[in-house]
């Protein structure tokens, strides 16, 4: 990113960049968010890897994911309060030297409770992530373009699945898993050097930012709850897909980090494609069809234990309709975030998304533990079943009262 960025203020809401500047910023938007979440898809990528090394349970596995996500979960709230008051570039600087520790800390980790502090340190970039990309989307990217660039920055986090799951997994099949860490934790550090050489500095607020509430309400409070059991879903199959293809398909371990990769590209693929077509009038509905679509991706997960090759078609699925739902919520959040709020708001439906992915996989993890991962598939449908539900008597709503007062 250049200097042509630097005129730039992001809390400035008049302000907007051209098309190259654009595209510079949404791709450092998109490294940000790659970095929020890359231990996770680590932790599912390189799983088989983990247990065999270190000896820990799958339920454990399903713990370190747990314990990253409830302190994000936790922090979310917060995060959207600290990134209204300092800012963005301050707080993605601050979310990727964080990421960098993060991931020093698992690489160099020898038993079981570093490996859990280094996932807790971890929850903290992604409290901050949403708010952060999301305030700096509003602030210098025009409104017929934001669901684009929303698109775009949210397929970060299916990047940093894509990266995971086979650059990284082919180095740690190589070199070790905790080579292939300690070069996530290098590129992390580099990508916060550029954020901090290319981003201009936060402009001093000129109001005092609305006073925090630590409640969702209205439709961040429906959108909270959609992302709590889509979340729950989600970091499931992020977190045993690769597990379960080495100990119930029998694959090798980097053939079956292929698969996180797999979710990873679709998953961009629909982020952007689903973000765009997100306009209002058509974006409202978009969560529960994405969400329903996800159930037949769990069904599909579930049919590959008597038909192998459905493995790879179910991750397709999981891509194009699961994590897509994530990143039209975020978009939903910023056509109808009042001023000031963009970042609270971010920050409490992604608390529900945390929350969710705190939960989800230690429930999976007592089926894992037994070899039950039908039960688990089945479980993950019911979760994206019920993430429908909401969001489809959501809409419901939002047209009543929306025809209520055009009336």
């Amino acid at each position: 990113m250049g200097a042509s960025v630097g005129a730039a203020q992001f809390t400035s809401a008049s302000t907007e960049l051209g098309g190259w500047a654009r595209r510079r910023l949404t791709a450092l938007l998109t490294c940000a968010m790659a970095f929020s979440m890359l231990q996770l898809f680590l932790m599912g990528a390189l799983g088989p890897r983990l247990v065999a090394d270190m000896g820990i349970s799958p339920a454990v596995l399903g713990l370190t994911t747990t314990i990253g996500f409830g302190t994000a979960a936790v922090l979310s709230p917060v995060g959207g309060r600290i990134v209204d008051r300092i800012g963005s570039r301050r707080s993605l600087v601050l979310l990727l030297l964080v990421s960098t520790a993060a991931l020093a800390l698992i690489a160099a980790a020898r038993g079981i409770a570093v490996l859990l502090g280094a996932v807790a340190l971890g929850g903290v970039p992604q409290a901050l992530a949403n708010p952060a990309t999301n305030k700096a989307v509003l602030a210098a990217v025009p409104p017929a373009r934001r669901g684009g660039v929303t698109g775009l920055k949210q397929s970060g986090v299916q990047l940093g699945a894509f990266v995971a799951g086979l650059p990284l997994a082919a180095l740690a099949a190589g070199s070790g898993w905790r080579v292939a860490v300690w070069t996530a934790s290098g590129a992390a550090l580099l990508a916060a050097v550029w954020a901090l050489r290319s981003l201009p500095a936060d402009a001093p607020s000129s109001a005092s930012p609305p006073r925090a509430s630590w409640v969702p309400r209205g439709m961040v409070a429906w959108l909270a709850a959609f992302s709590l059991f889509l979340g729950a879903g989600i970091a499931s199959v992020n977190t045993y897909l690769s597990l379960y293809g080495v100990q119930r398909l029998g694959m090798d371990p980097t053939v079956a980090g292929a698969l996180v990769a797999v979710l990873g590209v679709t998953g961009i693929a629909g982020r952007v494609g689903w973000s765009k077509a997100a306009v209002p009038g058509r974006a409202e509905w978009l969560p529960g069809w994405l969400a329903w679509g996800a159930l037949g991706a769990a069904v599909l997960l579930a049919a590959a234990q008597s038909a192998g090759p459905l493995v790879w078609l179910g991750a397709v699925a999981v891509g194009v309709f699961a994590v897509s739902g994530n990143a039209v919520s975020m978009v939903l959040v910023m056509q109808r975030a009042k001023h000031g709020r963009a970042g609270q708001d971010s920050a409490l439906v992604a608390a529900g998304f945390f929350a969710g992915f705190a939960v989800g996989p230690p429930l999976f993890g007592l089926f894992a533990e037994r070899g039950r991962y039908g039960a688990g598939w089945i479980l993950v449908a019911a979760e994206f079943a019920v993430a429908g539900a909401v969001a489809f008597l959501w809409a419901r709503q939002d047209r009543r009262d929306r025809k209520g007062h055009s009336a």
